[in-house]
């Protein structure tokens, strides 16, 4: 399977995340960073093409995982690192862990 660019993998993870419940609530001013979170939960999950400094890490404890897409990925790739930031987040929050589905075959 082919890589896509960092940005198509993260509009891509962005829908996969939609898929699972998750909200997206924000987005960093200059579009590069997203942030989600589940309805009815706390803390965020964070989305972007670069990792947080530890200034941002203090600034904004509520963001409690972060899947960073710096290079092209595949998309069994994509969904591995989606599946750990996911198992992250909800150990970070008490929650029992799901993985992203793999795709379907044809």
């Amino acid at each position: 399977m082919a890589a896509v660019t960092p940005a198509a993998a993260i509009d891509r993870a962005r829908a996969l995340l939609v898929a699972e419940g998750f909200v997206e609530v924000g987005q960093g001013t200059r579009g590069e960073s997203f942030y989600f979170s589940l309805p009815g939960a706390e803390g965020q999950l964070r989305v972007a093409n670069h990792p947080r400094t530890p200034r941002q890490r203090l600034k904004h404890p509520e963001v409690v995982a972060s899947l960073v897409v710096a290079e092209p990925l595949s998309e069994a790739a994509l969904r591995g690192r989606l599946s750990a930031t996911l198992r992250d987040f909800r150990a970070r929050r008490g929650q029992p862990t799901m993985a992203i589905k793999p795709p379907r075959q044809l």
